[in-house]
């Protein structure tokens, strides 16, 4: 049975919905509540077994190692105020079985660049490739669901949720047919098709477990006019060699790459927050009523 501990985390790309908040920040550090984004996939991938995290980054992302390593100035303040607690909780982002592995990429050329840039790492390893804008819920977590599948199956699974049919251009897209309940024999995979020619309403949700032989694949593809190189078409080259799954997660997936789904995640997570769900719900109940009211009425 092949076991999976290696992750790939493409960090490197310029984020521009976000602008001017990612001009000098990465948007892999927007916080949701208290954690940043990439932190949530760390913990992801983390609490699926995975040990090797492979940071793809490029310039501006040096937050993001600061982030995950030690800091022995705030840890040193924290203790000596008699914040236990905290400097623990600072201490804990990364855990000591977990190696952090940074690979720059020059340029931002395609999903499929970044994860060809962690070839060396990877070798002959299975491994995950998580997107941390897609902020994934699950229990268990996605990824370990997905590690499950790939386990029981030795093949490669790309993580899937069920969309509306207008939504097939926001989506890589796979179709085929149902082993069972949640487990897609994918016989394509079309990268943002028009709805019409979308071969099924099961979108890609930023998680991949992948064999390494997806790297031959992504080393023969043609890159695109502005020089990318794509995941997508070298997942659908491995379907004429290798089977792939498609597995529809159990849990909720928030696009934290738009506006939309970003403020969607704060308000579920702030109401669910320990610290803060009860003031924040009562709040926000009381914006909603005062929304609702009737035109003069005094609150």
């Amino acid at each position: 049975m092949l076991a999976v501990h290696k992750a790939v985390f493409p960090v490197a790309g310029i984020d521009t919905r976000f602008l001017p908040a990612t001009k000098a920040s990465p948007k892999e550090m927007l916080p949701v509540i208290d954690k940043p984004l990439i932190q949530y996939a760390v913990e992801e991938a983390v609490a699926a077994g995975i040990t090797e995290l492979i940071f793809i980054t490029g310039r501006g992302k040096r937050v993001i190692e600061d982030h995950f390593d030690k800091s022995y100035e705030v840890e040193h303040v924290l203790r000596a105020r008699g914040l236990q607690n905290l400097a623990e909780l600072v201490q804990s982002i990364k855990p000591p079985n977990v190696n952090c592995i940074y690979v720059r990429q020059a340029e931002p050329l395609g999903l499929g660049h970044a994860v060809l840039c962690a070839q060396k790492l990877i070798g002959d390893d299975p491994f995950a490739v998580v997107l941390a804008d897609d902020l994934l819920e699950g229990q268990p977590p996605v990824l370990e669901q997905m590690v499950h599948i790939f386990s029981h199956y030795d093949s490669s699974v790309i993580g899937v949720e069920e969309f509306e049919a207008d939504g097939a251009c926001a989506h890589g897209v796979v179709g085929g047919r149902h082993w069972d309940e949640r487990v897609i024999n994918v016989s394509s995979i079309v990268e943002k098709p028009a709805p019409e020619k979308a071969p099924s309403c099961f979108g890609v949700a930023g998680r991949y477990v992948l064999m390494p032989a997806v790297f031959d694949h992504l080393r023969a593809q043609r890159p695109g006019p502005h020089g990318e190189i794509e995941l997508t078409p070298a997942i659908h080259s491995m379907l004429e060699e290798e089977q792939v799954l498609a597995y529809e997660f159990i849990g909720k997936r928030y696009d934290c790459g738009t506006k939309l789904g970003y403020l969607q995640a704060t308000v579920d997570f702030a109401l669910r927050h320990n610290e803060v769900h009860d003031a924040f719900g009562a709040w926000l109940r009381k914006r909603v009523d005062g929304e609702t009211a009737a035109p003069g009425t005094t609150h």
